[in-house]
């Protein structure tokens, strides 16, 4: 299937720049089609020049080809299925902090008081913004982008746990299709490169949920799932003491899970009870391209 998926893809789109695929080009373009920056890892044959040429369509029909088959049906679900990265792969003493900003008319609001902190203190962050929530604070999201104190990374698109057949997780219905896994991820991906240049390397879905096909598809797209090691403040409503206690868990190679889009939470004030005590016993904080993950 895979041979014969590639070669398909090849077919169409020619082995360099031919008149064909210059062709194909052209037409998509004409539709207003948006070419990826980039495209499924499977895809990287050694015969395809520019795999720019590839539409959000042409992406999206290579996953189907290949993920319809009936020996992918997923046999797994939940935050820690095999593909899901919750560790940097490290001995040193680095915790990886990383803020989710899950959207939504209750997640859209900003913690002014804990990224105030981080930024005083210059400690390092991932960002998993989901869209709406930058749709609602375009400019903000823009000042975070060019903090280089944070990178930003990819909490979907409309905060649905990642499903190709509508499995639910805290009461919230995952994606019902491989063609809604795709889309809650690359609608996502296509917003925050055009508003920044820049494709995100890591994918969280809402909720932290996945089947294992899912997180397949995610690494065809040429993403990393990152979900935690440290439950950092329990989607922001762990009290101050609770997210201090969980910080103080971390180990070497800890990535914990916080929220920064609850400013009436604790859960900034748990951060700067923590972040000093573990300064002290000899951790620093990284983001997480910093190392490779596991």
């Amino acid at each position: 299937m895979r041979i014969l998926v590639i070669g398909c893809l090849l077919l169409m789109f020619g082995c360099s720049h031919s008149v064909e695929s210059s062709y194909i080009v052209e037409k998509a373009a004409n539709h207003n089609e948006k070419y990826l920056s980039t495209v499924p890892v499977l895809l990287k044959h050694k015969h395809v020049k520019d795999f720019s040429r590839f539409t959000e369509k042409h992406v999206k029909n290579f996953i189907l080809s290949k993920y319809e088959a009936p020996n992918y049906l997923p046999v797994e679900w939940g935050e820690t299925v095999t593909g899901v990265k919750t560790q940097l792969n490290t001995t040193e003493k680095v915790i990886a902090l990383t803020l989710d900003a899950c959207g939504g008319p209750y997640g859209s609001e900003y913690d002014k008081e804990l990224l105030d902190y981080l930024i005083t203190q210059h400690i390092p962050a991932t960002l998993f913004v989901n869209s709406r929530w930058i749709n609602e604070n375009p400019e903000l999201f823009l000042a975070l982008y060019n903090n280089p104190l944070f990178s930003i990374a990819n909490h979907g698109t409309h905060h649905k746990p990642l499903s190709i057949n509508g499995n639910t997780a805290w009461g919230i219905k995952g994606t019902t299709s491989i063609a809604e896994v795709v889309e809650e991820v690359l609608v996502n991906n296509q917003l925050i490169e055009q508003m920044t240049g820049e494709t995100p390397k890591y994918f969280r879905s809402g909720t932290a949920f996945y089947d294992d096909v899912s997180v397949q598809i995610v690494e065809d797209l040429g993403m990393e799932v990152v979900n935690y090691s440290i439950l950092g403040d329990a989607g922001a409503t762990y009290s101050k003491e609770q997210v201090k206690h969980a910080l103080l868990n971390s180990h070497a190679g800890s990535i914990a899970l916080l929220h920064m889009n609850q400013p009436h939470s604790e859960t900034a004030e748990g951060v700067k009870l923590a972040i000093p005590i573990l300064i002290k016993e000899g951790f620093r904080f990284a983001k997480l391209d910093e190392f490779p993950l596991k």
